[in-house]
């Protein structure tokens, strides 16, 4: 009922028409075919009201959905579940499936196989239009023994690879900059390096600039230097924060052996980041022992990384499927917000995003293994701002902070 419009209509009208037709018959397909719903009548109505949420721009998926699912000529890769025996198989045996998740967390080991496996693995997930995270501090410092002999170039020489690869690949292989997290830990012997990687790099742009070339950000002077296509973030112990505070000795320790290998100043090295960032953005903060003492999965595994945002924190070799609604359109005329209107759209959205779990393809069998045992899902909100604004309330206050986790209470519980 809510597609079929008059003859004529405006492209642009039609071809949203056509999009929203495209995703969330496929994703009330799939769950008719899971069992989602007791009856036809259940699953369509469903897809009326997943429908309602989306024409209305009241929620949205995250870009991958809208990218990947129900397009008939879309070459699936990977892994994904054999459904109801719960084998991970590949597509080749299980049949093509979209990539469904915006973000996903990488590991890595301290191996040249298992480098390149992460580049083909990030490579693949920025072409169908995701981004993905990793902490890099298990490959072994520059210039430690390799096993094999000769000296190990470090991580950051392996960064210059997968910055580029990014860059060339794009996500969704459109025009769209690919989305990348690099993460290191303040104890790896090449911190310090890793701190001015791009400060040194948007040096180099400046001259470039300077001396005549494109400043745009894809241009002639960014487009040739390293490091551009990823956030850094420097993963923080509350043992460096102390050393911080008090100006006491941080030593980082050699991945290789485990023994002391540089000493700090904290203050001083505090104070680097904080320059850095200054200087052009980053690196970013991650405050490690804080994120695992919150981990809501403690018996499983430490969390080491984020997705590039950093609104997704969980196991490495991990996804997240996002939606998000948009508050301002559940705010009444008297600038109330519609509390019972707000929960009932709850409903179709979280089971979208259960449905969506187990007809995703994910790059790696590791990566669909967890996927299907914790199911991590991230619902979300957007235009807060909007809302307290129409309300009259100021953003930063008390009470805007008392309705954000107000809603945010009645969001996770009622999903």
């Amino acid at each position: 009922k809510y597609f079929h419009g008059k003859m004529g209509a405006p492209d642009r009208e039609f071809s949203v028409r056509q999009l929203i037709h495209r995703v969330v018959d496929t994703i009330a397909d799939w769950g008719l075919a899971d069992r989602y719903f007791t009856s036809p009548a259940d699953a369509d109505n469903f897809r009326d009201e997943l429908a309602h949420l989306m024409l209305t721009q009241k929620a949205c998926f995250n870009s991958p959905v809208w990218f990947n699912v129900g397009v008939r000529d879309l070459r699936g890769y990977g892994y994904t579940y054999d459904r109801p025996s719960d084998t991970v198989k590949t597509l080749a045996e299980a049949g093509k499936k979209p990539q469904c998740s915006a973000c996903f967390i990488i590991s890595v080991k301290d191996s040249l196989e298992s480098i390149l496996d992460l580049a083909k693995t990030e490579g693949m997930l920025f072409k169908w239009g995701s981004g993905t995270g990793t902490n890099l501090s298990a490959l072994r410092e520059e210039d430690a023994h390799l096993s094999g002999g000769g000296r190990a170039s470090g991580p950051l020489s392996f960064m210059k690879g997968f910055d580029a690869f990014a860059g060339v690949i794009k996500s969704g292989g459109k025009t769209r900059r690919a989305a990348k997290m690099v993460i290191l830990n303040a104890d790896h012997p090449d911190i310090e390096e890793f701190i001015w990687c791009k400060a040194k790099e948007e040096k180099k742009a400046h001259t470039l600039i300077g001396a005549g070339y494109d400043s745009s950000l894809d241009g002639e002077a960014y487009s040739s230097i390293f490091f551009q296509n990823a956030n850094n973030s420097v993963r923080a112990t509350d043992e460096f924060m102390s050393a911080a505070e008090t100006g006491s000795d941080f030593w980082t320790k050699s991945v290789f052996t485990g023994a002391p290998l540089n000493c700090y100043n904290g203050k001083d090295l505090l104070n680097q980041i904080a320059e850095a960032t200054w200087q052009c953005g980053d690196p970013g903060m991650q405050f490690d022992t804080t994120i695992n003492r919150w981990h809501t999965c403690k018996n499983t595994a430490r969390i080491n990384a984020s997705n590039p945002c950093s609104e997704y924190m969980f196991l490495d070799d991990s996804a997240c499927n996002l939606a998000s609604f948009n508050l301002h359109k559940f705010t009444r005329a008297d600038g109330t917000f519609d509390v019972e209107a707000f929960r009932h759209a709850v409903d179709p959205m979280i089971t979208a995003m259960e449905i969506l779990v187990d007809n995703a393809a994910y790059p790696t069998e590791r990566i669909a293994q967890n996927s299907h045992d914790y199911r991590p899902l991230g619902l979300g909100y957007a235009n807060l701002g909007a809302m307290l604004m129409a309300m009259g309330i100021p953003y930063d206050s008390e009470e805007g902070r008392s309705i954000a986790g107000a809603i945010t209470a009645v969001m996770s519980g009622q999903a």
